[in-house]
């Protein structure tokens, strides 16, 4: 699979994930001193955070997926070596896309679906919620790419 792609993705990732990170120190930054400094608390900050929680939640966890830096048992893995150890960390690699295609890919875009359709809105800033779901099904298809990227490694490292 193709390196400069991968490393491309990586950039906009990251750089989406600390773009996310300073808006959202800023927003609370604004929440804290329109609260007790002000003493006229801002009514969106508190529902903006909590979404852009989620946003920096689902797109860090698929950043790390295709770092392959998530928490992990290696009792297994690092016991193997060989065909047997590939073996395993493609069937591993499989389990993840499997799970990441059928709950964040097809559940996502199921859940965004019945939210638009329902048209149900924030709170506050009456954004419409299937906006704020949508990181579902694309950090899915992000964690989808780096296994299969993880996959085609496995295999590549192991015939060379």
């Amino acid at each position: 699979m193709n390196h400069l792609f991968k490393s491309r993705l990586d950039k906009v990732v990251a750089g989406s994930l600390v773009i996310l990170m300073a808006l959202m120190v800023l927003n609370v930054t604004w929440q804290v001193l329109s609260r007790y400094i002000v003493q006229n608390p801002s009514s969106f900050t508190d529902e903006l955070s909590r979404y852009m929680l989620v946003w920096l939640g689902m797109l860090g966890a698929a950043y790390v997926a295709g770092k392959d830096q998530h928490i992990a048992i290696d009792l297994l893995p690092s016991r193997l070596v060989g065909k047997s150890k590939m073996k395993l960390m493609i069937f591993i690699n499989i389990i993840v896309a499997l799970f990441a295609f059928s709950v964040m890919v097809l559940g996502g875009i199921n859940l965004v679906y019945i939210t638009f359709i329902l048209g149900q809105k924030s709170a506050t800033m009456q954004i419409p919620l299937a906006y704020i779901y949508t990181i579902l099904p694309v950090s899915g298809l992000l964690v989808i790419y780096y296994q299969v990227f993880q996959i085609s490694n496995h295999y590549r490292l192991y015939n060379s």
